[in-house]
């Protein structure tokens, strides 16, 4: 067993443990709990009322269960088993429903954990979907965490897509290098390089929301990434008592650039189940955003992009041509549907 694997199954998996390594009381909520302990460490010394403890640690108003259960529509747009194609020319792909961490917002924190029909392992009729859609050429790997696989699983996948001639793309979404760095091991990123021919482009999407995040281990294993890997982009959801200020955002942008990672996304929070403390009202969001506008270079400048419930997909949450300003949001085939 290699060390981020002992590290993730020693994790904080309970509320009794949970409250013995914080030696603090925390409410009881109907979601489930993880944290790796290195991390926790972290979170302890940030303190309880801090960015980060908000994000990872339970709060009393997840028990509101108001929201939505697929707030994005994942369902809607899911062929068959193990994956989402809403896109013309690439598809979600769930190899697993484990994460490195539980995030108390997470738009699927309903179904990680579950054995829903999204996850179920289907792969020889995704392979055989795939060589029949020859429009599709990006494999997004997503889940649950495609980097808590093994590096011989991931390794497989990575044969088997590169058969199909007409996949171009390889994209991963993971929180695992801030959150269990010691899973960016050489080895791992020697299997990756060695698949940077077989592909134009293999990105990673770095899932990270606030500048306490950073640490020194992660920041090696992000520049280890880096230097096998090179395409490092990053993905940040706009959370109302996390990073819903100015000097919040700027901070971790600027960490990100020195790091070699690209501001990518800033997703407005999705309505979900058991997160709706998370959110921040449209306006609130754009107001903020456009602060981003007026600091940042234009390369430097995420995308501020919002879900339509329903599966339809990401739109500008900032551009007037996508949202009207009474409240509803205007999809791609022109037809208004309620902000929610």
């Amino acid at each position: 067993m290699e060390k981020w694997q002992s590290e993730y199954r020693d994790s904080i998996k309970t509320h009794a443990a949970l409250e013995e390594f914080f030696e603090a009381q925390f409410p009881k909520v109907d979601f489930p709990l993880l944290i790796p302990r290195k991390f926790a460490t972290h979170i302890k010394k940030a303190g309880l009322d801090s960015p980060l403890a908000n994000q990872f640690l339970p709060q009393v108003s997840e028990n509101d269960l108001g929201g939505e259960s697929d707030p994005i529509g994942d369902h809607n747009q899911s062929p068959l088993a193990q994956i989402v194609h809403r896109y013309e020319n690439r598809i979600l792909f769930f190899p697993t429903q484990v994460c490195p961490v539980i995030c108390r917002y997470c738009f699927r924190k309903n179904e990680l954990g579950t054995n829903d029909e999204l996850f179920k392992a289907n792969f020889e009729k995704v392979l055989e979907y795939l060589k029949q859609h020859f429009e599709i050429n990006e494999i997004i790997f997503s889940g649950g965490d495609p980097l808590i696989l093994s590096d011989e699983r991931i390794e497989f996948y990575l044969n088997e897509f590169k058969k199909i001639p007409h996949i171009k793309f390889i994209r991963f979404h993971t929180r695992t290098p801030i959150i269990l760095p010691s899973r960016i091991t050489e080895n791992f990123c020697k299997i990756i390089e060695n698949f940077k021919n077989d592909f134009l482009q293999i990105n990673f999407v770095i899932h990270v929301n606030h500048s306490q995040e950073f640490n020194e281990e992660n920041k090696i294993a992000l520049s280890l990434l880096h230097a096998h890997c090179s395409n490092l982009l990053s993905q940040s959801v706009l959370l109302k008592g996390v990073n819903d200020s100015k000097q919040a955002l700027l901070k971790l942008i600027d960490e990100l650039i020195k790091l070699n990672i690209r501001p990518y996304y800033l997703h407005h929070p999705d309505k979900v189940k058991g997160g709706l403390h998370f959110m921040l009202t449209l306006e609130e969001g754009r107001n903020l955003y456009a602060t981003l506008r007026n600091h940042l270079p234009g390369w430097a400048l995420p995308q501020y992009i919002i879900d339509i419930p329903g599966g339809e997909g990401k739109v500008s949450a900032y551009n007037p041509e996508t949202y009207n300003f009474s409240g509803h949001l205007i999809n791609r085939k022109g037809t208004k549907v309620p902000y929610i």
